[in-house]
C-alpha cells in the first residue's frame, strides 16, 4: 500500500529547517582556532577527559544531552547556558532543561580559555567539543570530528525551549515535525535517539506508561507497547507515576557504554519513553532499527547525524558574539 503524501504543513516545516542556517553552517571548518588559539581543542579535551574519568557513568550522557538541547533551540549557539535574569526566564530554567548537567565543565573550560585566549573561543564551540570528547572517552579516540567557528547567541527564552525540545512523551508525528524544523530527517531522528544508550530517565517522565489513573486497588494499566516484565521492574523501582527523584537507566543491560544496545532493547519492547517506543510506530523508522543493532554501523551513522545536528542554526562570522562568561550575554 502506498504511503499517503506528506501534509503541506510538514513540507513547510521541512523546507524551513533545510533553509535555516544553511549558509552559516558552510562557514564552519576543522581546526578553526589554529591561528587564533592553537591550544583551544586540547584545553577542552584535557578538562573533559579528566572530569569524565572521575564520573564515566553519568557525565558523558549529560554533556551530550546539553549539546542536543542547545542545538534544538535557536540552533547550536550556547543559548542553553545563559542564566535567567529579571524580566527574562532563560532556556535552562524551562522544564525540559531542569535536569541538565555538565554546565560546570563548560564553565571551567571557558575560564581557562579566557585566560589563554581572551574573547576568542565561543561557548557554543566548547559545548560541541565537550560532547564529542565525553562520548569519545571510552573509545580512546575521537568518535567524530567537530567543525568549529560557531558564535554565541544573545537570546535565551524558556518558552522557546518548551516548544522546540522533543519530549519523552511525544508521538512519532510530533517528533518528526520537531526534527524536520531543524533540517533533520527521519533517519537522523532514529539515529540521534540512540543517544539514549547512556544516561538515566526519571520516573515521572515515563510513569504514565506504568500506572493506571484509576482508584487504588485496580491493577496498574501498562502501556501495551512496553515489555510486561520490564514494566514490572520499572513499577517496583518507581512506586508511583509522579516520582521525580528515582531515575533508572535508559538502556538496561548496557547503561554506561555508548553502543547499539538501545536498539536491541527497542526490538524487545524495552524502550523507556513513549518517544522511544514511537520509533516502532512508523514503518520507515522501524525499518532502520535492525541494522542499527550492529555497533559498527550505529557508530558510523551516529557520527554523521551528530555532525549534521551540530550545524543546525549556527551563528558565524559577524553574527552573535563571543561571550566572556558562558552564563551571561556580554553587556
Amino acid at each position: 500500500m502506498a504511503r499517503p503524501a506528506p501534509s503541506p504543513l510538514l513540507l513547510l516545516v521541512v523546507l524551513a529547517g533545510a533553509l535555516a542556517g544553511g549558509g552559516e553552517a558552510a562557514l564552519l571548518k576543522a581546526h578553526f582556532y589554529r591561528p587564533s588559539c592553537p591550544a583551544a581543542e586540547a584545553v577542552v579535551r584535557d578538562i573533559v577527559v579528566a572530569r569524565v574519568a572521575a564520573d564515566p557513568a553519568a557525565l558523558p550522557a549529560r554533556l551530550l544531552r546539553l549539546f542536543f538541547h542547545d542545538c534544538f533551540v535557536r540552533g547550536c549557539d550556547a543559548s542553553v547556558l545563559v542564566d535567567s535574569m529579571a524580566g527574562n526566564t532563560a532556556e535552562k530554567d524551562a522544564g525540559p532543561n531542569g535536569s541538565l548537567g555538565g554546565l560546570d565543565v563548560i564553565d571551567t573550560a571557558k575560564a581557562v580559555l579566557e585566560a589563554v585566549c581572551p574573547g576568542v573561543v565561543s561557548c557554543a564551540d566548547i559545548v560541541a567539543l565537550a560532547a564529542r570528547d565525553a562520548i569519545s572517552f571510552q573509545f580512546g579516540r575521537d568518535l567524530w570530528d567537530v567543525q568549529l567557528g560557531r558564535r554565541d547567541g544573545v537570546v535565551s527564552s524558556a518558552s522557546e525551549a518548551l516548544s522546540n525540545i522533543p519530549s519523552p512523551s511525544d508521538n512519532f508525528t510530533t517528533l518528526e515535525a520537531k526534527f524536520a524544523s531543524k533540517g533533520l530527517d527521519v533517519k537522523d531522528l532514529v539515529i540521534l535517539s540512540g543517544a539514549h544508550t547512556i544516561g538515566v530517565g526519571h520516573c515521572n517522565l515515563f510513569g504514565s506508561r506504568l500506572f493506571s489513573s484509576t482508584t487504588t486497588g485496580v491493577a496498574p494499566a501498562t502501556d501495551p507497547t512496553l515489555n510486561a516484565a520490564y514494566a514490572t521492574q520499572l513499577r517496583a523501582a518507581c512506586g508511583s507515576p509522579s516520582n521525580n527523584v528515582t531515575a533508572v537507566p535508559m538502556d538496561p543491560g548496557s547503561p554506561a557504554r555508548f553502543d547499539s544496545h538501545y536498539y536491541v532493547n527497542l526490538k524487545l519492547g524495552r524502550g523507556l519513553f513513549r518517544s522511544d517506543a514511537a520509533l516502532l510506530a512508523d514503518s520507515r523508522a522501524a525499518g532502520m532499527i535492525h541494522a542499527l543493532t550492529k555497533e559498527g554501523y550505529f557508530l558510523q551513522e551516529f557520527k554523521n547525524a551528530v555532525r549534521k545536528m551540530g550545524r543546525v542554526g549556527v551563528l558565524t562570522g559577524g553574527q552573535g558574539e563571543i561571550r566572556r562568561n558562558c552564563r551571561a550575554v556580554n553587556s
